[in-house]
């Protein structure tokens, strides 16, 4: 596994990355699944701001064996993503959690079916400015901050540490977290306040995570939450913040996310649509995830997908390029 740190570039709204600019859709070249020859033609990806530097990263070392596909990577949020990939308009849907009752309708009305695969794993990172010095927050301390109607506005208000026993420190908080489109949002949202979307409203929303980053260590009374990718991008500018779910403080790193010690851990995945798995470039793509996920990973700033998880995907994909119907529509 490459141990090479690579900085995903900051961006603001919805980016594209165009991974080089020939090729069309119509010419798909030879079929390689991502071992043979080059292929050509082009990919359309957008979602999760979460999963979009594991989704640019794979692009661009995807690129330097097929130079002749160009991949557009967006960041929309997944709630956004899922509603351009249900409306036949992306060709993978990039996802912090999985597709709801809501999405799943809308893709069948419109006939896409599709196939769920896990890339990669997460943890929600809660995260202060330096000037607030934090070490762990219970769940507790959590859902009071951010339940619908919450009046908290000093970290004071919270009562103790729940590492030191400690008071909280006396600081006026400036709140910024994802938007509603987010997946994080809603995982977020739904482990912490235990109803998904419900939330107090009077922070700074942005579907960007750079955004956040940006406002948190920007104000030193800066609390939000975010992809852990981005806190290990942005480390020595944010306080990462443990978290107490009852059975003492776990600070999210690799190892807890993985085997999901951390509570705020959970799932990184694509959705390709069949017809898109069909074309020879996407199938050729998606193999090459499947053959160096943990190198991707590792240059994005993600953690690896443990490997229960790559193996159950490696799989689906088999299933997938084995021909037959390929994907099946997941009812998660």
């Amino acid at each position: 596994m490459s141990k090479k740190w690579w900085l995903v570039a900051a961006a603001s709204g919805v980016l594209a990355l165009s991974v080089a600019a020939c090729g069309d859709d119509d010419d798909s070249g030879s079929d390689s699944g991502g071992g043979g020859e080059a292929v050509s033609g082009t990919i359309n990806i957008d979602g999760s701001s979460t999963v979009f530097p594991f989704a640019q990263r794979a692009a661009e070392l995807f690129n330097e064996e097929n130079p002749d596909v160009s991949i557009n990577v967006g960041q929309s949020g997944t709630g956004g993503g899922f509603e351009k990939f249900c409306a036949g308009e992306t060709d993978i849907s990039d996802a912090s959690r999985p597709i709801e009752e809501e999405e799943i309708a809308l893709c069948e009305k419109n006939g896409i079916a599709y196939e769920e695969l896990q890339v990669a794993s997460d943890g929600i990172a809660v995260v202060t400015n330096p000037a607030l010095e934090v070490s762990c927050l219970s769940t507790d301390q959590l859902k009071q901050l951010w339940n619908k109607g919450s009046a908290v506005a000093n970290l004071s208000e919270l009562g103790n540490d729940a590492d030191s026993g400690e008071a909280l420190p006396d600081g006026e908080l400036s709140l910024a977290g994802p938007g509603t489109d987010s997946g994080t949002f809603d995982y977020f949202t739904e482990t912490i306040n235990g109803e998904e979307g419900v939330s107090r409203e009077d922070y700074q929303p942005s579907e960007d995570d750079n955004v956040i980053v940006q406002t948190v260590s920007g104000d030193e009374g800066g609390l939000g939450y975010f992809g852990f990718s981005y806190y290990e991008q942005n480390a020595d500018a944010l306080n990462l913040v443990s978290v107490d779910a009852g059975e003492g403080c776990v600070t999210p790193s690799i190892d807890t996310i993985q085997d999901e010690s951390y509570t705020l851990s959970r799932p990184l995945s694509m959705y390709p649509s069949d017809a898109a798995a069909a074309k020879p470039e996407v199938l050729a793509f998606l193999q090459y995830i499947e053959d160096n996920y943990e190198q991707i990973a590792t240059d994005a700033l993600i953690v690896p997908m443990p490997s229960d998880a790559a193996e159950e995907s490696a799989t689906k994909l088999d299933a997938i390029s084995g021909g037959g119907s390929g994907g099946t529509e997941s009812t998660e």
